[in-house]
């Protein structure tokens, strides 16, 4: 019997990928576990198993196509001994059996909306809204969280007819708990009414944050001033996750100056007694790398600011997982460092050295770059003083770290030259007050300003 080869779910906010290429062509003999192709996700390329034995009999999904959605069918493998030519077969038909419930659905709807024609003429009205509003309401996003989106998928839900109670109308998992328990159809009435005319006026006046189409927005500029490049799949990402994030979490920022003297002379003199590994110093620390293992100890010192928020619960981790922003082409993405607090300076740096290389290569697996407990992100290489990040959903925080200057400080009453650090750490003011935001940069300062407290 033919195996149907799915597009998958490579991560769990994934819903579409490429597929890079087949690196198996029709014909040829698969096995359990062989890599049959490559997939890219927006931050990622990752190979595909088969898990299934036969022969490759079609490729439904050709090379280099993109935005395949997940459990879509791209291949077919036969068993062995089956006609390859007829193994095909039921692939191609379902497609008529995929389309034949879409055309009955209208004539199946078509004598009831008929019935209360002839019954109640005032009824011709309720039909009506529901009919309009749903291709607005499917060409528009829902705003809803992963978890609830996975939830109404699995109900069979429609979002678009879901009413959200968080933050900003967002919908959230108990809004698709009582949609369930209400029953699905029950929540379109409700909003359909007031919700109507609003989603009709969305894609038409307001596609974008800017509250400008793409339309008119190239208007604004002269024909031939600008070339138009589409967004690829990471972009994509990036602007929705940092769009949400700041639509729903309620940021603040609190500034530090750290003095990186005593932190220099340290970092100068472990690299300088790295021993040599293969003709090379086994490891070669950077500031950032030492900056890593500063905001991991802060957590483990000040354990309540190691959180994440839910709608219901807070999460508070027991290890400290230090994600990293690394910047790619197109792009960024944030590698972790897991359980950072209890590594060396020099395991640190190597594994971060490992990951950013992979990284650039888009070869970083899912739970490499996933999770995490909080961030760093560095621009003190390209010479900038200070900057705030946005925090990363589910991280609370993200420490946003300047370049090191020297800079006129006052000790003991008299003025004098010291090398100082502008950090900024980003908050998510449900998670982390102000007063534990700033036991949390206390304690980080001390470990940079006595950097020999990190070594025992």
């Amino acid at each position: 019997m033919a195996t149907n080869i799915l597009m998958p779910a490579l991560s769990p906010t994934m819903e579409k990928g490429n597929l890079a290429k087949w690196l198996k062509k029709e014909g040829d003999t698969i096995k359990s576990g062989d890599i049959i192709a490559e997939i890219e996700t927006d931050k990622a390329t990752m190979e595909v198993e088969a898990v299934d034995e036969g022969i490759l009999a079609k490729i439904l999904v050709p090379d280099g196509t993109a935005d395949v959605a997940v459990n879509e069918i791209i291949g077919v493998i036969a068993a062995e001994g089956e006609d390859v030519s007829a193994a095909s077969a039921p692939a191609k038909a379902e497609a008529p059996k995929a389309e034949a419930p879409k055309t009955e659905v209208p004539k199946s709807e078509a004598p009831k909306a008929e019935a209360p024609k002839a019954d109640a003429p005032k009824a011709e009205a309720a039909p009506a809204k529901p009919a309009e509003a749903a291709p607005t309401s499917s060409g528009d996003r829902p705003f809803a969280s992963p978890l609830a989106r996975r939830l109404a998928k699995e109900a069979g839900l429609d979002l678009a007819k879901v009413q959200g109670s968080g933050p900003h109308g967002r919908i959230v998992e108990k809004d698709i708990e009582a949609a369930k328990a209400g029953g699905g159809a029950k929540a379109a009435p409700a909003s359909a009414p007031a919700a109507a005319p609003a989603a009709a006026a969305k894609p038409a006046s307001a596609p974008l944050a800017s509250g400008m189409s793409d339309e008119t927005i190239k208007k604004l500029f002269a024909p031939g001033s600008y070339e138009e490049v589409p967004h690829d799949g990471m972009r994509k990402t990036i602007a929705r996750r940092l769009l949400e994030s700041k639509q729903t979490i309620p940021h603040f920022y609190l500034t530090i100056d750290c003095e990186l003297d005593a932190l220099l002379k340290l970092r100068a003199e472990l690299n300088a007694a790295a021993p040599e590994k293969d003709g090379k110093p086994a490891y070669k620390l950077s500031v950032n790398d030492m900056v890593i293992k500063a905001i991991a100890l802060s957590l483990r010192a000040v354990p309540d600011a190691n959180v994440s928020w839910t709608e219901n619960t807070m999460l508070k981790h027991k290890h400290a997982d230090v994600g990293v922003a690394v910047s790619i082409p197109g792009g960024l993405i944030t590698p972790v460092i897991r359980d950072a607090c209890h590594k060396t300076l020099s395991q640190i740096s190597n594994e971060m050295k490992d990951l950013a290389a992979r990284a650039k290569n888009r070869k970083l697996k899912p739970e490499e770059y996933q999770g995490g407990t909080t961030a760093v992100s560095n621009l003190g290489m390209f010479g900038v003083k200070d900057f705030a990040a946005i925090v990363n959903p589910p991280h609370a925080t993200i420490l946003a770290v300047g370049a090191g200057e020297p800079r006129a400080v006052v000790k003991n009453g008299a003025l004098a030259v010291a090398t100082v650090m502008s950090v900024t750490l980003s908050t998510d003011h449900r998670a982390v007050d102000g007063a534990l935001g700033a036991e949390l940069m206390a304690a980080f300062r001390g470990y940079i300003e006595k950097p020999m407290a990190m070594l025992v």
